[in-house]
């Protein structure tokens, strides 16, 4: 299309280079559970979570895991205890796959961004700044990362529409909700869960954490104006024309661009009522998956007038996705190959032991490096909340590290990492939408990150030196 605006359709180099670089991670992972000794905690269930009881670490038997099961570990995960999540993920890759295919072949995207374009090519760094604090504001305030992965596509025409590229796309939209997800202000996923498990009062800290969002968001926006200035091409002022249906349709496109409009409005106000109440937030990403189903469906039948011609562009829209579906199934298969080894808690224990041996700023520095490691393998932010501080809280109180700077160590260690590592189903998600290869987009975040790295120590090491609290 004119405006460039993409299917997920993955590229045979960006696939192998992915495949390859998560199957080395696989093999390390697989190696591990030869060289560590087999652990366990014992666990108990409070509730409706699972937590670690301090100090009941002890070694076992080493399993009988055969180095063959680490190659098969791509299709085990589903009938693993990940399995409803696993699953989850791939119907709404193929889902928002096939649906954007059938918005592509209906022309409706690029009609409503040629109108976007029309009003603000004057003011496009304006444009820019006002772009990335709402994606961050949603990250940081609602915990939203996965729901966005269907506004991807759209960003990416829309900065293609300006004369920037693909990365600028993915920078205004993937890259700020990931940065605003990991300088939360009251993201529930992060902040809340790890607070009400460390016994802190919800949400507080926020002081501090307003501060670092807005850093965070300096930040960004430097980095992506500077980007966006070495990168832009030059444009007409005017948006392109909408090619490849005849004028007559034009109106038929109209009414199928407000149909799409009024269900991504629906979706943002359900993602605002789950992130501000709870209400539905287990099942968000399935909702979401389902109204842009509804959207492609409804808006390809508005504009083709026929159910059958919208059903085989669904289909091919699904099919250029499969090959992002076994990319996702080997990430998750990382986590399960170190379960089925048994050392996830040995790396935990063995953690933690060097942790207690250190001062408070060295051992907050560790406690964030831990959550910064374990992200590779565990990429939910509850899930690593509920395995790891149980574990950190102890420690913490231990070396005289307040419980909040714990907290925000563990959301940082969380955060930052879901826009590095190629285990990030969400990642790889968007990667494919976009068409774009791991190594390209680590050769573009690389330097960013490794800013937020560095300002992330020295928050760490503001919290310590102030007694980060209130406990």
């Amino acid at each position: 299309m004119s405006n460039g605006v993409n299917t997920a359709k993955i590229s045979t180099r960006s696939f192998i280079t992915s495949a390859l670089i998560i199957f080395v991670i696989m093999m390390i992972s697989g190696a591990l559970t030869k060289v560590l000794p087999s652990g366990e905690y014992q666990r108990q269930t409070i509730g409706d979570r699972t937590i670690i009881v301090e100090n009941s670490y002890q070694q076992v038997e080493k399993p009988n895991y055969p180095a063959w099961r680490w190659f098969t570990a791509p299709i085990e995960v589903l009938w693993s205890s990940d399995a409803i999540l696993v699953v989850t993920i791939i119907l709404f890759i193929l889902i928002v796959s096939g649906s954007i295919y059938v918005l592509n072949k209906s022309h409706v995207i690029e009609y409503i961004i040629n109108k976007v374009v029309r009003r603000y090519s004057n003011r496009k760094m304006l444009l820019l700044s006002i772009v990335i604090l709402v994606f961050m504001l949603l990250g940081a305030l609602m915990g939203i990362f996965e729901e966005m992965v269907p506004l991807v596509p759209i960003m990416i025409a829309f900065a293609i529409s300006l004369g920037w590229d693909d990365l600028t796309g993915l920078g205004m939209s993937l890259l700020a909700t990931g940065f605003g997800f990991s300088a939360a202000m009251a993201n529930p996923f992060s902040i809340g869960v790890a607070q009400k498990i460390a016994e802190v009062p919800l949400f507080s800290g926020i002081g501090l954490r307003i501060i670092i969002f807005t850093t965070t968001y300096v930040v960004m926006l430097i980095f992506m104006t500077s980007y966006v200035r070495k990168h832009q091409k030059q444009v007409a002022t005017q948006p392109t024309q909408i090619k490849n249906f005849e004028i007559e349709n034009s109106a038929d496109v109209s009414k199928a661009s407000k149909i799409l409009i009024s269900i991504i409005g629906a979706m943002f106000v359900l993602i605002l009522i789950s992130g501000l109440t709870g209400f539905m937030s287990g099942l968000m990403l399935p909702v979401v998956g389902v109204l842009f189903l509804l959207s492609g469906i409804l808006c390809g039948i508005v504009v083709e007038k026929s159910f059958k011609k919208v059903l085989l562009n669904l289909f091919f829209g699904i099919k250029d996705a499969l090959p992002g579906v076994v990319l996702i199934l080997m990430a998750t298969s990382v986590k399960l190959i170190i379960a089925n080894g048994k050392i996830i808690d040995t790396i935990l224990y063995d953690a933690s032991s060097l942790i207690s041996k250190s001062g408070p700023v060295a051992a907050t520095f560790l406690i964030y490096l831990l959550f910064f490691i374990m992200d590779l393998f565990v990429s939910s932010a509850s899930a690593k909340a509920f395995l790891m501080m149980p574990i950190i809280i102890p420690l913490a109180d231990m070396i005289g590290v307040t419980r909040q700077t714990a907290v925000q160590a563990f959301v940082f260690g969380d955060g930052f990492t879901n826009l590095l590592y190629p285990t990030s189903a969400v990642l790889l998600i968007a990667l494919g939408i976009a068409g774009v290869s791991y190594l390209k987009w680590f050769k573009f975040v690389w330097k960013v990150e490794l800013v937020m790295f560095l300002l992330s120590l020295l928050y760490l090491f503001i919290a310590v030196k102030i007694n980060y609290g209130p406990i």
